[in-house]
């Protein structure tokens, strides 16, 4: 039987902040409450220009409301923003127009329009609207233009939504759980399309989910959230490079390796072996058990969504 170690409770060495720019999204200590209730708690997001930035978190730990902000859907309590170089607050109609925006909600949209008056009525309010591409993506996507927008499943209705915000090929597009609704077949599809789009059009796409394996190929950049935070910010690589798993056999009298305090952000007992994840630079690691006699028998990358469940599991016991 796996018998797991004792929680660690030190400070999180894991990055917040991403030091290269510029950026197209840039908040700066953004708070939101809604009554008593703190939705975002001090946000801190940087989103590089041309870069596919995912961020990930559980339910309710206030993506949404992040991305709300950025649009001027909803007004933070402090803290700034500024997105394609606008403030949301004075700047809102204008930025929209440069946004494709995928909301995490279904009923978003007029459900009594057929889904090609639906697609005609957005194209107006957009002039870089692309009819080609429309039309392309109304076919990728199976769409049917006679059918009334309210009555299309959960995957129809997503795949609408992405129409109008790809169509007018925006300079920025804001993606609230994209994926959800889509049945495997559709899902691969899309995914497909969305890293086409990006290859083809100079965009930035900030994409956020709590189904981190739907996007593992798409990430340039990762963001985790969790209670209203940004608890780690970092260049994929960065994330692929860092975090990783070794399976260690510890010499007799074991007694630890005090420098790893902090660093090691999940732990299991397997016999006479240890399974740790581990966030430092290899070298230093395998340096480090070979000074005391600890052999490293293997060592293992992570995917996105082990990486990303490692972090919100560590900062949730912290």
């Amino acid at each position: 039987m796996n018998v797991p170690f004792p929680t660690m409770t030190v400070p999180s060495p894991l990055p917040t902040r991403i030091e290269a720019g510029p950026f197209a999204v840039a908040t700066e200590n953004v708070s939101k409450h809604f009554g008593t209730e703190a939705a975002l708690r001090g946000v801190n997001l940087q989103v590089p220009e041309g870069a596919v930035y995912v961020l990930i978190g559980p339910n309710g730990a206030g993506k949404s409301t992040t991305f709300r902000i950025l649009l001027d859907l909803l007004r933070a309590d402090s803290g700034s923003a500024k997105v394609l170089g606008l403030d949301p607050r004075s700047d809102g109609a204008r930025l929209r127009a440069g946004i494709g925006y995928v909301p995490e909600r279904f009923d978003w949209g007029y459900p009594w329009m057929r889904v090609g008056q639906l697609l005609a009525y957005h194209a107006s309010h957009f002039s870089t609207w692309d009819h080609e591409y429309a039309a392309k993506l109304v076919r990728l996507f199976d769409l049917r233009p006679d059918r009334k927008f309210g009555s299309l499943s959960k995957g129809q209705t997503r795949r609408v939504h992405l129409a109008m915000a790809l169509a007018h090929r925006p300079r920025l597009l804001v993606l609230d759980e994209p994926t959800d609704g889509l049945d495997p077949v559709m899902l691969d599809q899309t995914l497909g399309l969305l890293m086409d789009h990006v290859a083809e059009t100079p965009t930035t796409l900030l994409i956020s989910t709590h189904q981190v394996h739907d996007v593992d190929r798409l990430a340039d950049y990762v963001g985790v959230m969790r209670g209203g935070r940004i608890i780690f910010q970092a260049p994929r690589e960065v994330l692929r490079q860092n975090l990783l798993q070794y399976r260690i056999e510890p010499p007799d009298a074991w007694r630890g390796l005090p420098e790893f305090d902090g660093t090691v952000l999940w732990r299991e007992a397997l016999g006479r072996e240890m399974r740790w994840r581990i966030w430092g630079e290899q070298g230093d690691v395998l340096e480090s058990c070979a000074r005391v006699g600890a052999v490293v028998r293997e060592t293992t990358s992570l995917s996105l969504a082990e990486a990303s469940l490692t972090i919100l599991r560590h900062e949730g016991d912290a």
